[in-house]
């Protein structure tokens, strides 16, 4: 909050994401509008709002950018002044710029070591036989009257609606009427050969926090990840089709009315859409 106001607390919601980039976050933008040049942001820790090296300097950028101090009351971060700068050049000291970037990797290697046990886990219940994931629900009793319902014209979101089930479950109960199933038939066109462009990070954490269909949430959570100094790419091996979905879920990177795009989501999201181009082409030839 401001420092010598009284106001509340800015909290966001529990089911925030925390893959979603702070400046994206609904209270954090609120918290933003409402201050005023001067005033100081209280922030509890850190890492409840950044994940990252990015996340941090981003954040610093925007507060140095509106002349707001900021004030962490837990972590490693709290004994630090963020937002010093240079008084000549303006940019920010040296010295902060390294111990944020010092203790951010710290952050993010505790967090990939809590997630180990878990991908373990994982990985031996998928050597027994063992699917992860949520179950589709199921549409009991009401099979002949969807299928009958998507023959008719009606769409899987709509019939998933209808009957208050998953849209994976409908896709279930209309398996061997979806194009996809009836495009091996003879005659049919041929099906889009996958592509495997590699996403950026920024891309790819703002999409986990997006809701997907279940084709485009199986791309992105089998996509390999490859570490690249402070960020990372996730290669991603999926139809055409399928990275056309993700590149619209995405758009909201370029900027819409109300939410200014952030550079470096605008020049990831425009990376991942060159790289989807360049190997579509390169399958046409």
């Amino acid at each position: 909050m401001a420092e010598g106001a009284e106001v509340g607390a800015f909290g966001e919601a529990p089911g925030t994401s925390s893959r979603l980039h702070p400046l994206q976050r609904p209270k954090f933008r609120a918290l933003l509008d409402y201050a005023r040049p001067g005033d100081t942001l209280h922030i509890s820790g850190m890492f409840r709002l950044v994940r990252g090296t990015g996340h941090v300097l981003d954040v610093l950028d925007v507060l140095h950018r509106d002349r707001l101090a900021l004030r962490i009351h837990d972590g490693a971060f709290s004994a630090m002044d963020l937002t010093a700068r240079h008084p000549r050049t303006g940019e920010l000291l040296s010295t902060v710029k390294f111990m944020v970037q010092t203790l951010a990797a710290a952050g993010e290697l505790q967090r990939d070591l809590r997630r180990e046990p878990t991908y373990d886990g994982l990985r031996a219940a998928e050597a027994k036989g063992s699917k992860g994931g949520r179950r589709p629900a199921s549409a009991a009793g009401a099979t002949d009257a969807v299928r009958s319902a998507y023959l008719e014209g009606r769409s899987i979101a709509a019939l998933a609606r209808d009957h208050d089930v998953s849209r994976g479950a409908i896709r279930t109960a209309v398996a061997d009427l979806l194009p996809e199933y009836t495009a091996a038939d003879p005659g049919a066109t041929t099906p889009e050969l996958p592509v495997a462009p590699d996403m950026p990070g920024k891309v790819a954490d703002f999409l986990r926090a997006t809701d997907l269909e279940p084709a485009e949430r199986a791309a992105l959570d089998q996509g390999v990840t490859v570490r690249r100094g402070q960020g990372y790419t996730l290669r991603v091996s999926a139809t055409p089709a399928v990275h056309h979905e993700l590149l619209a879920r995405c758009q909201p990177l370029d900027g819409t009315q109300g939410a200014p795009a952030i550079p470096a989501q605008r020049k990831a999201r425009r990376e991942y859409e060159n790289r989807v181009n360049a190997l579509v082409a390169d399958n046409l030839h």
